[in-house]
């Protein structure tokens, strides 16, 4: 019975040269797959665990999950080829021009491959993270090793090099913070009382549920111009609404125009006075 089960792992299902793939082989790659899953099963568990006993943010979850994964991967790879007879370190010296010469022609893939792994690594971006790329805002919703996907306030998903986010100079609006100061401008007629136009402001933000007021970080209201026609506010306010602020920033626009109506508050439009002068021509 032992002799029978020798033979069929020793049976040679492909020989080309000197390279042999016996059954033995095949059982060793599912085994090492076999492996390789449950290693992972339990990598999984052990993060998860740690989220649910707050010693792990979520987003740091993704990011180690990903990093250990690809890791993993990349060993089991290496593994499985040992495994049916191939000798990686014979491979990668008897290939090394032709390494050089992809290492040129896809110099930017590979770039955008150790990008991914600092991303990863350094925590820099996170999944569910607001970045601002190339001038569009978007929420991080997968990051893989050459790329990244971002899904747009349109509902659209822009797929960014990953390169992007380590060479180039993007806007993190999620990164050590929760919260974001954002700002709503106005512009008030000349007559109008200073104080009453910060005291509705200040009213506004107060009843937008959007608005986070804090002892550290409440909204505040700045007279920053003198403009042509109109005493110039702005209206800060903190939020953690960030993918959707424009529509915070719209309602309260609407929430300022009704105000400003009730208490009789103008917002004035650009006026400008024409003066025409008659003259004779000396004949």
């Amino acid at each position: 019975m032992k002799e029978d089960i020798m033979n069929i792992l020793n049976y040679t299902l492909l020989e080309f040269g000197e390279f042999k793939l016996e059954v033995f082989d095949l059982f060793a790659v599912v085994l090492i797959l076999l492996i390789t899953r449950f290693i992972l099963f339990l990598v999984k568990k052990l993060l998860d665990r740690l989220v649910r006993k707050e010693r792990l943010d979520e987003r740091n979850r993704l990011s180690f999950w990903l990093l250990i994964k690809y890791f993993i991967y990349v060993i089991t790879f290496v593994l499985c080829l040992e495994a049916i007879g191939f000798q990686i370190t014979l491979i990668l010296a008897g290939s090394a021009a032709l390494l050089v010469g992809l290492g040129l022609g896809l110099q930017q893939i590979f770039s955008d491959i150790v990008s991914g792994v600092f991303l990863l690594a350094e925590g820099s971006v996170k999944i569910g993270d607001i970045m601002e790329v190339d001038g569009l805002v978007g929420r991080v919703i997968k990051i893989n090793l050459r790329t990244s996907e971002i899904l747009t306030r349109d509902g659209i998903i822009i797929i960014v090099p990953n390169h992007k986010f380590i060479v180039e100079n993007v806007v993190n609006w999620s990164h050590n913070a929760v919260l974001t100061r954002f700002a709503v401008d106005v512009g008030v007629s000349y007559g109008s009382d200073p104080e009453l136009v910060k005291k509705i402001l200040l009213q506004c933000a107060a009843e937008h549920p959007d608005v986070k007021n804090t002892k550290k970080n409440p909204p505040r209201v700045r007279l920053i111009n003198f403009g042509d026609s109109s005493l110039d506010f702005k209206l800060l306010f903190w939020s953690s609404n960030g993918f959707f602020i424009e529509n915070t920033r719209s309602e309260l626009r609407f929430m300022i125009v009704q105000k400003f109506k009730e208490h009789g508050v103008e917002i004035p439009f650009p006026q400008r006075d024409l003066h025409l002068k008659s003259g004779k021509l000396d004949s």
